[in-house]
């Protein structure tokens, strides 16, 4: 493997090693290197690019999608504009160099595009808080300068890639850009650069907000809804997760997963929590795991449990209304079908956050998304307004036919997934056999 190859594999594990830097499966990073063209024996520059789909801090050689240059650069003279952009995913099948290797993810255009060797595109917490401010590129200015530029929404494809590569050529002083409401990009000539880079406007963000971030963001504790003690808080969230499971599966079965971190117990404790849950959350990457809103109890944790059951079942009902209402104010006849209206996230004062997913890592990584969501809106409240992009950009990339596309190439189920098993005597013989394959069946 090419040295610049491996160095590039090593970046991306260094960086999504950490959950601030980017979150999971979130993100890509590239290297345009040398090869040899095996038909003509002369040498081809191609672009090694993180594939559809792959998560960063695991990525591996197979996880890479390699391309050749010149026909990725060429497909600028026959892109036919924004309302066919979809179209040009497909064309990168025709770019690629050789066979194997991952399918290219959208965000391909932007890596081969920006004439640099080496680029990252990442999540990170900070980015994303001056991405989603109201004043993004009032602050992008006063942090960076001209250092970093900003460039607004834009639903990730081939155009974003396009405006990208434009910046850059218009700045060569710059070394990266913020996305409005989504997140960076930078790059550098060398992959120690592009991450050093990577860095910089991470850390720059996040000092930014240390130093000049307003106290108390999400505004004061509401008398009554701090934490419980830790032992009655999981006492409590133990007698509220088989109602939540259930109603978080009534379209189709989900496993859950809880969380009650100083992040999470510190955001449902303050006054202005729900109103920035209504608003959503703001990446791409976020909302996609999260569903565009969560649900959020408004009842402090010493109410009865009787009570807080019955609100839950209120509240469930209406979120399924607000949802499928949110579907159809915005779907056309070619939006893919309605996935299911019960909610991915919900919010318990005082106890915790619960979520929800096709199996456990899903329902985890929903949990992280949303404590990233946490920091993002705690970020821009500090210095400015949480401003998210719109419904209706929402729901374009929720329902978009790229990631309808992606959904249906993942593998079905397995017979037993979501099913939990519980095996009584399993330490040796028959018992011991038991769960195996109970597990290999999906439970």
């Amino acid at each position: 493997m090419h040295t610049e190859v491996q160095a590039l594999i090593a970046r991306s594990n260094r960086l999504g090693a950490d959950p601030t830097t980017t979150n999971y499966a979130g993100g890509n990073t590239s290297a345009k290197v040398e090869g040899t063209d095996p038909v003509t024996g002369g040498p081809v520059e191609l672009l090694w690019v993180k594939g559809s789909g792959g998560d960063l801090g695991t990525l591996t050689s197979a996880g890479l999608a390699a391309l050749r240059l010149d026909r990725l650069r060429a497909l600028v003279d026959v892109y036919p504009g924004i309302e066919r952009e979809d179209e040009m995913v497909a064309a990168f099948d025709y770019c690629l160099h050789g066979r194997g290797g991952a399918a290219p993810s959208i965000d391909t255009a932007m890596h081969g595009l920006v004439d640099a060797a080496h680029v990252d595109h990442l999540h990170p917490d900070a980015g994303i808080a001056i991405a989603a401010a109201a004043d993004g590129p009032e602050l992008t200015k006063e942090i960076f300068g001209d250092r970093v530029q900003w460039i607004p929404w834009r639903r990730p494809g081939f155009q974003l890639g396009v405006d990208i590569a434009a910046v850059a050529r218009a700045n060569p002083q710059a070394i990266g850009v913020i996305l409005g409401g989504h997140g960076i990009t930078a790059w550098g000539a060398t992959s120690e650069e592009c991450e050093r880079n990577s860095l910089e406007i991470i850390r720059a963000a996040q000092a930014y907000l240390d130093e000049r971030g307003r106290a108390e963001p999400f505004g004061p504790v509401v008398d009554g809804y701090q934490p419980l003690p830790t032992e009655e808080r999981r006492r409590r969230a133990a007698e509220l997760f088989p109602v939540l499971r259930g109603l978080a599966s009534t379209d189709r079965p989900q496993v859950g997963h809880f969380t009650d971190s100083d992040v999470v117990l510190d955001f449902v404790a303050r006054e202005k929590h729900p109103a920035l849950a209504a608003l959503g959350t703001s990446c791409p990457d976020h909302f996609l795991r999260t569903k565009v809103r969560p649900m959020v109890l408004d009842l402090p944790p010493t109410a009865g449990i009787d009570d807080v059951t019955a609100r839950l079942r209120e509240l469930h009902t209406a979120y399924r209304d607000d949802y499928r209402a949110y579907y159809e104010r915005h779907a056309d006849p070619d939006s893919p079908a309605l996935r299911g209206a019960d909610p991915a996230v919900v919010l318990v004062p005082g106890v915790g956050m619960f979520s929800f997913g096709a199996n456990k890592q899903t329902a985890r990584v929903a949990g992280e998304f949303y404590v990233n969501a946490i920091n993002v809106m705690r970020g821009a409240e500090s210095v400015s307004r949480y401003a998210p992009i719109d419904e209706a950009e929402k729901f374009r990339i929720e329902y978009w036919a790229l990631e309808e596309a992606k959904l249906q190439r993942m593998p079905k189920p397995k017979a037993l997934a979501t099913r939990i098993a519980f095996v009584t005597g399993g330490g040796s013989g028959i018992g011991r056999a038991t769960p195996h394959p109970l597990a290999a069946e999906g439970a």
